[in-house]
């Protein structure tokens, strides 16, 4: 009897060891498949390959082609008045006679030559309408553009290194790419891709997702991904924030203000602000920038002409970063000179090492 009722419980016991295990095994499956799911969700897009096979020559910016003015309308022309009548004559005055009507002259004067424009005429004439601004040639996005920086700048001391800015468009998909990497190429002290993938729409750029991957020496991997939905940017730590109508990240910044200039040179004019709604890992806000009068930026193939952005916002310790950027018309408006603030004893300083490179 014992004995039996020792094997229950050994059964008994062997049943409850299998379904516990049977559970942990179908937990464990579970998470694994959300950990796939999380790495697939974290991954960075794949990334599109470009050989770039020749140089962007430094060259005046297209020429505004001036926008037709619309038809005038028909010149209104008043009729002549005839030459004026004398009063008719009535019962009360009688017509008067000149006793001595003057004698014509023997040769009649020499006919003048009749006005340009009759005075009645010219007065109803009305002005022809002013000429409307010259509008910028017709934007066609570029297939693929590459633009490398010479990088210095302070961090706990000074620092050297390089970064590339990086435009690929397959149809109406794009790619933006900001590489940095600070120190030496084979032991960098920190390197940082930001990437922006989206599509192309009539006002410009449109991301769908950024991406931030950040490495410092001796500290794990930091990655954050923003994602922009039709009506919201989702930041990395799940919040959601409204979508405004234009709204850029960090990477697509850049090619969107290069398109703007390209489009509205207008608006590359000393004295005026540009802004930009922008999608950042903290937060989404606009951000205004001044643009500053022209200045060289000194190249390794020579001095070219910037105007220079500055925003309007001052770098502080904790919080967001600031760039300060030029834009060359020489150079398809592209950026020549980007200066990132982090605080006042922290930033870097990209100045173009070579002519941008451009794809097949």
């Amino acid at each position: 009897m014992v004995q039996r009722l020792s094997l229950r419980r050994r059964a008994a016991a062997l049943s409850l060891a299998i379904a516990v295990i049977a559970v942990h095994g179908c937990v464990v499956e579970h998470l694994a498949d959300h950990m796939a799911e999380f790495d697939a969700h974290a991954a960075m897009p794949a990334r599109i390959e470009v050989v770039y096979v020749r140089e962007m020559e430094i060259s005046e910016p297209p020429k505004a082609v001036p926008r037709a003015p619309p038809p005038a309308p028909p010149k209104k022309r008043r009729a002549l008045l005839p030459a004026a009548q004398p009063p008719a004559a009535s019962a009360a005055q009688p017509e008067r006679i000149d006793p001595d009507p003057p004698l014509p002259p023997a040769e009649p004067p020499p006919a003048e030559p009749p006005p340009a424009e009759l005075p009645a005429v010219a007065a109803d004439t009305p002005a022809e309408p002013p000429a409307e601004p010259a509008s910028a040639p017709a934007f066609a996005w570029p297939a693929s553009t590459r633009v490398s920086y010479v990088l210095t700048g302070h961090y706990r001391g000074e620092i050297h290194g390089s970064a590339q800015v990086e435009w690929v468009r397959v149809g109406l998909r794009y790619q933006v790419h900001l590489d940095v990497t600070v120190g030496l190429p084979f032991a960098p002290l920190l390197t940082r891709r930001m990437s922006s993938d989206g599509r192309l729409t009539e006002e410009g750029l449109a991301p769908e997702r950024y991406d931030e991957d950040s490495k410092l020496a001796f500290h794990d991997r930091r990655r954050v991904t923003l994602r922009f939905e039709p009506d919201a940017v989702v930041l990395p730590d799940g919040r959601r924030r409204a979508r405004w109508r234009g709204v850029q990240d960090a990477a697509s910044q850049f090619a969107q203000l290069t398109y703007l200039f390209t489009t509205q040179p207008e608006l590359l004019t000393p004295g005026t602000t540009v802004e930009v709604p922008l999608a950042l890992p903290r937060s989404v806000s606009r951000w205004v920038y001044d643009v500053r009068a022209p200045e060289p930026v000194y190249t390794p193939f020579g001095a070219v002409e910037a105007f220079p952005l500055k925003p309007r916002r001052v770098a502080r310790p904790g919080g967001d970063l600031t760039a300060e950027i030029w834009f060359a018309p020489a150079l398809a408006y592209l950026p020549v000179r980007i200066r990132i603030h982090q605080d006042p004893e922290t930033f870097i300083d990209l100045v173009i090492a070579r002519k941008p490179q451009l794809g097949p």
